[in-house]
């Protein structure tokens, strides 16, 4: 479960509860105190480092240009959904159509003056 919350000049920090063994706690509190961190700053770091590898990995970059690109497909899709419905971007206004009862191209003047 995570909650949004706010550090002054870093940006927006969100809370994450995870649940781990008594053993590895343990390490973490010792990890912690030999290197002056808290145990929230070792896990930052943990997690840091683990998705800078994760990012190399050749197996996950294929995968994550494989989700890239059906993300595009949606969204290419979605768009021809909304053109479709409402006209592309592109598209001039419709003209607005006369008035019924108005010949087209008509000027509207005082009653009883005519156009010739």
């Amino acid at each position: 479960m995570s909650e949004p919350t706010t550090a002054a000049g870093s940006g927006q920090l969100r809370t994450l509860a995870v649940r781990i063994t008594e053993d590895l706690r343990a390490q973490l509190d010792i990890v912690a105190q030999l290197t002056g961190r808290s145990t929230t700053e070792e896990i930052r770091l943990a997690l840091e480092h683990w998705i800078e590898k994760t990012k190399a990995d050749p197996v996950i970059l294929k995968k994550a240009e494989a989700v890239r690109t059906e993300i595009e497909r949606k969204a290419q899709t979605e768009r021809a959904a909304i053109a479709a419905i409402f006209g592309s971007a592109s598209e001039k206004p419709a003209e607005p159509k006369p008035t019924p009862g108005t010949p087209s191209g008509a000027r509207r003047g005082k009653p009883g003056s005519e156009q010739s």
